[in-house]
């Protein structure tokens, strides 16, 4: 039976700093299911449909064992209904890691099978996030070299840069 590590976000958009830690993640597990949530206590900018597609664009064919999905729900359900037993989360820095460490207890008392493990960020990406993305094209500045091209793509027809 091969290992499924899922690993589970709103990616909302997909960064450059997410599309290495999948690529990693691929490299180390022989199948990582990456899946987009739909329920999220954050207002996103982007539809699930939007979302699903500009991560399923941002991988495109760099990693055939990876898979997309969108999904709603506990997260702990869909991780026994995927047969996993990996939950894989990025650290980009200590700030990350109380909510991380919380989330990762709180999944471990509700399915007592299931680890998180942590990966820490590539250096060239520990600044970045989703947020700090949407801010800086909404304000017209270029981001085309923190997210897939996809994803540069969907922001400037949203914010319309030339």
């Amino acid at each position: 039976m091969k290992t499924v590590a899922i690993y589970p976000g709103t990616f909302d958009p997909i960064t450059n700093g997410h599309v290495d830690l999948i690529k990693r993640a691929a490299f180390i597990y022989p199948k990582v299911i990456v899946l987009v949530a739909a329920d999220t206590r954050k207002v996103c900018m982007f539809s699930m449909e939007e979302r699903v597609r500009m991560v399923r664009e941002g991988i495109n064919d760099l990693c055939p064992n990876v898979q997309v999905e969108p999904f709603q729900g506990l997260l702990v359900e869909i991780v026994r209904k995927h047969g996993a037993k990996i939950i894989l989360r990025g650290l980009r820095a200590v700030s990350d890691f109380e909510y991380e460490s919380q989330m990762a207890l709180m999944n471990r008392r509700l399915e007592k099978r299931i680890e998180t493990f942590f990966m820490i960020s590539s250096e060239e990406y520990a600044y970045l996030s989703s947020s700090f993305v949407k801010e800086i094209a909404s304000l017209g500045g270029d981001v085309s070299t923190l997210v897939p091209s996809a994803v540069d793509k969907e922001l400037r027809k949203r914010f319309s840069i030339v």
